[in-house]
């Protein structure tokens, strides 16, 4: 957890306008080889939910950065969703996405907790390539914060080029919100983040950082994201 800590501030002075903190779970939906491996390495360590929730309320000391959880619903259900978002809320989480969790389910579950507390979590979707017009428009109502494109169908992972669907599926969305839109899925490098923030409003990177998180290369992380900054500021 001190090297997680580390990293957030690192990232943040690196340029990274979001953090997004994946919560382990034996069975990650849509997750490839890396972070599947990353998920394993700690749920070995008995990393817990609740310890996440206390690292992030010690972060709130030092950064206002945005963060993210990415989580499966089973964990949400254990924890209680009430006391879930309740306690997101109390710890400073900005956002929260589950993808295993359709939007018509989140309406029903946030109907349950509207006394509860965590209104102020932001509930961040994901649009595929094969989700239909109808769907899109029916996420776009449903989503807060920014709508997460997945930029090719199938599992997270390093990618040699951005998919070309991605300024179609942009176009898409917009048709239905002027909410952010966040492309992820493949991103890897510079020149890839630079051509994906053509079109979309933020570009997400996961497999990458925890690559280099599996091979303890920490000193790497703030450089890479640097790279990342100045590839999408200039294009």
């Amino acid at each position: 957890m001190k090297i997680t800590e580390k990293l957030i501030y690192e990232m943040e002075g690196a340029g990274a306008d979001i953090i997004e903190l994946g919560i382990p779970f034996s069975d990650p939906l849509a997750d490839g080889p890396i972070i599947q491996a990353a998920h394993q390495r700690a749920l070995k360590k008995n990393v817990s939910l609740k310890e996440i929730l206390a690292l992030v309320k010690k972060v709130r000391k030092k950064t206002a950065v945005p963060i993210v959880f990415m989580l499966s619903d089973n964990l949400i259900e254990s924890y209680g969703l009430n006391k879930f978002y309740a306690d997101c809320e109390k710890a400073g989480v900005d956002g929260v996405i589950v993808p295993d969790l359709p939007p018509e389910e989140a309406g029903m579950k946030g109907k349950e907790r509207e006394e509860q507390g965590g209104e102020g979590i932001d509930r961040i979707f994901l649009v595929a390539p094969t989700t239909t017009d109808e769907r899109i428009k029916h996420i776009a109502a449903a989503s807060s914060g920014f709508i997460y494109l997945v930029s090719v169908a199938g599992i997270t992972g390093k990618r040699t080029e951005l998919s070309e669907e991605v300024p179609k599926m942009v176009a898409r969305i917009r048709k239905y919100t002027k909410k952010p839109i966040a492309v992820g899925f493949g991103i890897s490098t510079p020149a890839q983040a630079k051509e994906a923030a053509k079109y979309a409003d933020g570009v997400i990177v996961g497999s990458a950082i925890v690559e280099l998180i599996a091979k303890k290369q920490f000193n790497k992380i703030p450089r890479f994201i640097a790279s990342l900054r100045k590839a999408i500021n200039v294009g």
